[in-house]
């Protein structure tokens, strides 16, 4: 089947059918995707020592900084050619893909400049301790090296997906963890390149990854193809990826900012090892956070798709089954971080005293999750039918406007469980929002209007 019949599958195809066709393959690179980060961090843990895992999470803000921009330019243009490819709006849709690529290259360069002449402050800055920097340092290093790759595949194979080709952008999306999970304990243990090896083959996996993806769309056979004669940024189509990818932007700016702020109180009120173990938390975390965002990127084209053809009651049908779905991940998350903590900690670290931080922060991190995944679809919904206010004012919602004040004040009170207390109390609220705004927008649906 070719892109043309497989985009146009989104307007005609059984909601329930094109959600698991769509967010299967989604689910398994989201998966993939978390085993990544997770293989590092147990390889690094395990391999070179706790000061190292608290290294590695010193270096979670910055990270989140460079997925920032790439998520701005790579969900914002995915959505705009589902849009466009909703709309039969071919020539427009390549047009949105050449600017991707354009804007990847050109933001992923100015990062890893600024990055590397400014790394040392910036990871003073984001908590790290003369015992964490040489670890941190030696991963950004390399990570940022490699930067442009890394946007350019994200949000290549975000493209990938949205034009209709799911399974081809999963299975380049395993390609790399089992490439990461291959090289990782050869660069570390037999290489003995420590914290620097993880770093290397990450980057490699990466750049394997955006070859392929690269090839994809150099493909003369394709619909949605690279062409010399749109291979110029547009100033409405930067400004319309921008206005939508301003929503995940500022999700992961945010997330970067707390992170910083998380890092900085926990260091205060706990020491180094309070910093690993959020390190640590946030992995197992964000193995249940990926597999609902997994969901979101099925959902994604399918919303897109119907928004631009105003099939409304597809649109919300669609969302619907994706809260459901998701409620069902962040619950299992809860059961997990309540009653299996420290069977899945030790994983990563036999070191006791860290064991028990982390054990402790999990129970705390999870108490709200049952009703995260609703939270989580709500935002990305407003977002992949181009409602970019509602989408950023969540995302800043659940991170800056009630997770930072619930930081500076709480730990003051509690201590170190202060700060695990302000995530689940941050994320019951914005859920609340959520919901509210959830149903003024059903509301505008049932009266057939568009915004």
């Amino acid at each position: 089947m070719g892109q043309k019949d497989s985009a146009a599958l989104l307007g005609t195809e059984s909601i329930g059918r094109l959600l698991l066709k769509y967010s299967a393959p989604a689910i398994v690179g989201q998966i993939a995707a978390s085993l990544y980060n997770i293989v590092d961090s147990v390889f690094i843990g395990q391999g070179v020592g706790e000061m190292a895992i608290s290294g590695l999470a010193i270096t979670f803000p910055l990270m989140n900084m460079a997925v920032a921009f790439g998520a701005m330019v790579g969900v914002g243009g995915s959505t705009l050619i589902s849009i466009k490819m909703g709309q039969k709006d071919t020539n427009g849709a390549i047009k949105v893909l050449c600017n991707v690529t354009i804007l990847n290259l050109i933001l992923g360069s100015l990062l890893t400049l600024l990055g590397l002449y400014f790394l040392d402050e910036i990871l003073y800055f984001f908590g790290a301790s003369e015992n964490t920097i040489p670890y941190a340092r030696d991963y950004m290093q390399i990570i940022l090296a490699g930067n442009v790759f890394t946007h350019l595949y994200f949000g290549l194979n975000s493209a990938m997906r949205s034009s209709g080709h799911p399974n081809k952008a999963m299975c380049i999306t395993l390609m790399t963890v089992v490439i990461n999970a291959v090289l990782d304990p050869i660069f570390i243990f037999s290489f003995g390149w420590g914290i620097r090896g993880a770093a290397v083959a990450t980057v490699l996996a990466q750049f394997l990854a955006f070859l392929v993806v690269l090839f994809h769309f150099f493909d003369k056979s394709g619909v949605l193809r690279y062409r010399r004669a749109f291979m110029r940024l547009e100033r409405n189509i930067v400004t319309g990826i921008f206005s939508i990818g301003v929503a995940p932007f500022v999700m992961n700016f945010c997330a970067c900012f707390t992170t910083m702020l998380i890092n900085n109180t926990l260091e205060s009120h706990g020491g180094d090892l309070a910093i690993g173990a959020y390190g640590i938390n946030n992995r197992i975390v964000m193995f249940f956070v990926m597999l609902v965002l997994g969901f979101n990127q099925g959902m994604q084209p399918i919303a897109g798709f119907n928004y631009g053809a105003k099939q409304f009651d597809r649109v919300i049908k669609v969302m619907k089954l994706t809260v459901v779905c998701a409620t069902a991940v962040t619950t299992t998350a809860f059961l997990v971080g309540e009653f299996a903590p420290e069977l899945i900690v030790r994983c990563f670290t036999d070191n006791a005293e860290l064991t028990a931080l982390s054990v402790n922060g999990m129970r705390i991190m999870v108490l709200a999750f049952p009703i995260v995944g609703f939270q989580m679809v709500v935002a990305n919904f407003f977002q992949s039918i181009g409602q970019a206010q509602k989408s950023v004012l969540l995302s800043s919602m659940r991170q800056l406007l009630m997770l930072i004040p619930l930081l500076l004040i709480l730990p003051d009170y509690f201590g170190l469980d202060g700060v695990w207390w302000s995530m689940p109390v941050s994320d019951f609220l914005s859920t609340v929002v959520a919901a509210v705004l959830l149903a003024y927008q059903f509301k505008s649906f049932k009266k057939g209007e568009v915004k």
